[in-house]
């Protein structure tokens, strides 16, 4: 039996590593390539699998582990302050879509506890595929981005409830009576109660004697022993592993050890989910799909849609404009990961059928699979939405409560976007006594802030009529400080056609957006990536003792070829660093110049450093400025540093020119 295992596992991983590579090159998501893998190893593909409970056992492992980390990355104090646009857009996009769901499926003869656990199923989205999509196209802290995790994320804390859910969906409490309903309620009461209290006072002081010891394999058995622990004890009220586990993670999520708990527990989880999303696959029937293609695909653009649909409502209702709207949507129209692990409960819970979950199985894979594809198009369904004759407050949005006009300006500065580089520039110009007007897509925000009586104004600067309304045509400079590339381009377009002689400043975080910026009729793009560099660059030639005026022509000549210096950096350069590294015995010394030092007023040509000690001096830091290469008639001045180059014993033997005569 051991070898049967040890046989599955090779031929697993071998095979998952080939399928997962392939699937990368196609962009396609690593939790497909793991379900493809199950389906070719599985008893429906190839038969490659014969210790298939076993395989199954270490899935249930990856399920346990999945859910711990992800309660470790919540915690209860940050699920009790989730408010507002979340709390809103989340509620309306789960329970409209269970809504839908349900009644559609009863609709067609299925009972009234499956009807709900398939809304169940198609209401959660997928946090791991969206969340890395919209960070590699740097869209997470874009409008859609952050509405978009917002909802994922109250997604992830509702599927808690969904579990707890199961076995009352399958009438377990209600045909044992109502005697055996109560116990499971008392039972149920009492863990929350214990979990409370552990949260609160019992685990971070267990945690803090633990962590006392500094013993690694110590820290990491008592993490597993909290997750297999509590999973057990749930297990014994008639709930699921697997929300016994999320529950561990939330009491450990509360201590300040949490971040070292995910370290520890996150390369076991990757092992073990990869087994869990191969064990679904080996249950998929590919005949099934085959025989049932057309009512496959019918479901899975029914799906697709009528989830956009839905998704697009919250941030719609919230006062978005329509490019939000449809975009969050998209982001929200596939089945998640999650969905995988209640559609397992609910076939032990004998809730779902078993062609009820092999329909199930092919549109999850299929709707995922296609996320990519769907947002790296939904700029361009959001061009075509914005071309159709539809009402301006659904173009443009709305914020509850009235609508900020700006006053009439002129040569006034327009601000896209208030993070922090906009809320810099916005109290730069309000210091400079210059005129500008803010506009921002976030409604609360704009709320905020109009109270403190900031210009600002909602709307979507990609939209010609937001901009003429906020005065592009009579200003002066538009900045762009937003984190949404394809929205920068648009809105760079835009306003040089809408304002030909309008000074145009964008900041961006990629190099690679600076061509198309400029060729769209930019004036300076201003890329993230090397302004840090340039600022780092400075701090490090500084404490090189490199002159300022060295430093500042560098930072000159980098900006003036638009970053290219740093594009094809040469390997070698001439510097002070340079001579003390590859000459070591070469040293370079700073001294301070004493009131009452010796070389105190003197000039160096008096003093003749070079010719008597056989040292140079290489620059003189006096108050703010730098005096590098000084002449001859230099003098030196109380307070002076001085900085020279030489021999380590001719730097010494100098060193008594520049000491306090009451040393």
């Amino acid at each position: 039996m051991e070898v049967y295992l040890l046989n599955s596992i090779v031929t697993i991983f071998g095979l998952s590593i080939a399928v997962v590579f392939l699937c990368n090159r196609f962009r396609i998501p690593a939790i497909v390539g793991f379900i493809i893998t199950g389906l070719l190893v599985g008893p429906h593909g190839l038969s490659l699998i014969s210790a298939i409970s076993e395989v199954e056992v270490l899935s249930e492992i990856g399920i346990i582990l999945l859910l711990f980390t992800i309660g470790l990355e919540f915690s209860f104090r940050s699920l009790w302050n989730i408010k507002g646009p979340v709390l809103i857009g989340g509620s309306l996009q789960i329970f409209l879509t269970i809504f839908a769901c349900a009644v559609t499926t009863i609709f067609f003869g299925l009972s009234i506890s499956e009807s709900i656990l398939i809304g169940f199923l198609i209401a959660l989205s997928s946090t791991a595929i969206v969340l890395k999509i919209l960070q590699e196209r740097g869209e997470v802290d874009t409008p859609h981005g952050r509405m978009t995790l917002g909802i994922l994320v109250f997604q992830d804390i509702v599927a808690i409830p969904m579990m707890m859910a199961l076995p009352f969906l399958a009438g377990v409490g209600i045909s044992a009576g109502r005697e055996s309903l109560m116990v499971i309620l008392i039972w149920d009461l009492f863990i929350i109660v214990f979990l409370l209290i552990s949260a609160k006072w019992l685990i971070p002081r267990l945690l803090f004697e633990i962590a006392k010891t500094r013993n690694r394999e110590l820290f990491l058995l008592f993490i597993v022993a909290i997750c297999i622990g509590v999973a057990w004890l749930t297990s014994l009220a008639g709930l699921s592993l697997a929300l016994g586990a999320l529950l561990a993670g939330l009491i450990i999520s509360e201590s300040e050890y949490s971040n070292q708990a995910i370290g520890n527990i996150i390369p076991f989880r990757d092992v073990f989910t990869s087994f869990f999303f191969v064990s679904i696959g080996m249950l998929f029937d590919v005949r099934f799909l085959t025989q049932h293609l057309w009512l496959v695909f019918g479901l899975v653009i029914a799906v697709l849609i009528g989830k956009a649909f839905i998704g697009a409502l919250a941030p719609a209702l919230l006062g978005y404009p329509i490019r939000t709207m449809l975009l969050v949507g998209i982001g929200l129209s596939q089945i998640g990961e999650f969905s995988f692990i209640l559609s397992r409960s609910g076939i032990e819970f004998g809730i779902l059928s078993s062609s009820s979950y092999q329909l199930f199985i092919a549109i999850a894979l299929i709707t995922m699979a296609i996320t990519p594809f769907m947002i790296s198009i939904g700029p361009r369904i959001v061009s075509i939405a914005g071309r159709m004759p539809l009402p301006e407050r659904l173009r443009t949005g709305f914020i509850p409560g009235g609508e900020y006009r700006p006053p009439p300006l002129r040569d006034h500065l327009i601000i896209v976007g208030y993070g922090i580089n906009g809320r810099n520039l916005a109290r730069a110009a309000r210091m400079g006594g210059i005129q500008y007007i803010i506009l921002e897509m976030n409604p609360e925000t704009v709320r905020t802030e109009r109270l403190k009586g900031e210009p600002i104004s909602y709307g979507d600067a990609t939209n010609e009529e937001v901009l003429v309304h906020a005065g592009i045509q009579q200003a002066r400079i538009i900045v762009v400080v937003i984190n949404d590339p394809v929205s920068t381009r648009k809105i760079t377009d835009i306003s040089r056609k809408l304002n030909p002689g309008i000074y145009i400043i964008v900041r961006t975080r990629y190099i690679q957006e600076m061509k198309p910026l400029y060729e769209l009729g930019a004036d300076e793009v201003i890329p993230e990536e090397f302004e840090t560099s340039v600022e780092i660059f400075i701090r490090v030639l500084r404490k090189y003792l490199v002159s300022q005026d060295a430093i500042e022509k560098l930072i000159a000549d980098v900006r003036a070829d638009n970053y290219q210096m740093l594009r094809s950096l040469p390997r070698t350069s001439a510097s002070i660093s340079d001579l003390t590294l590859n000459v070591p015995d070469i040293e370079v010394a700073t001294f301070r110049v004493p009131a009452d030092s010796p070389a105190c007023g003197k000039s160096l040509a008096e003093i003749n450093l070079r010719r008597k000690y056989g040292v140079t001096v290489v620059a003189i830091h006096r108050q703010e400025t730098i005096l590098s290469n000084p002449d001859g008639d230099t003098s030196f001045e109380p307070n002076d540093r001085v900085v020279v180059l030489g021999l380590p014993q001719k730097i010494a033997e100098v060193s008594i020119l520049f000491r306090s005569s009451n040393e």
